[in-house]
C-alpha cells in the first residue's frame, strides 16, 4: 500500500532533502521501519529506544494525530498521507 510521507525540514537531512517520500507499509510503525531502511538514522529521531514516539514528534495520518487513532499501530491504506513533524520550541 503506497502512502505519501511528508518529511518536515528538520528531518530532511536524513532524506537527502526530500520533502515527500512514497512508502509501502500497512501501519504507521511499519512505515517508520521502511523509512529507516531507506534512510538510516531517521528512526531514532522519531522513536525512542523503546520504539515509542518521541514526545516532541507529532505524527499525522490524513491530518489526524495518531494519538487520537491507534498510535503507531494505526493501519494505513494506499493513498493515505502521513506527516512527521518534530515540535520546535523557541525561546
Amino acid at each position: 500500500m503506497a502512502v505519501t510521507v511528508h518529511i518536515s525540514a528538520p528531518l530532511q537531512r536524513f532524506t537527502s532533502g526530500e520533502a515527500e517520500v512514497e512508502i509501502t507499509a500497512h501501519s504507521v510503525y511499519a512505515c517508520i521501519d521502511e523509512l529507516e531502511s531507506r534512510f538510516p538514522g531517521i528512526r531514532r529521531n522519531i522513536l525512542n529506544e523503546h520504539s515509542e514516539r518521541h514526545k516532541f514528534v507529532n505524527i499525522y495520518l490524513n491530518g489526524d494525530d495518531i494519538r487520537s487513532l491507534q498510535g503507531l499501530s494505526t493501519t494505513i491504506h494506499s493513498g493515505d498521507e502521513i506527516s512527521i513533524v518534530p515540535v520546535i520550541a523557541g525561546g
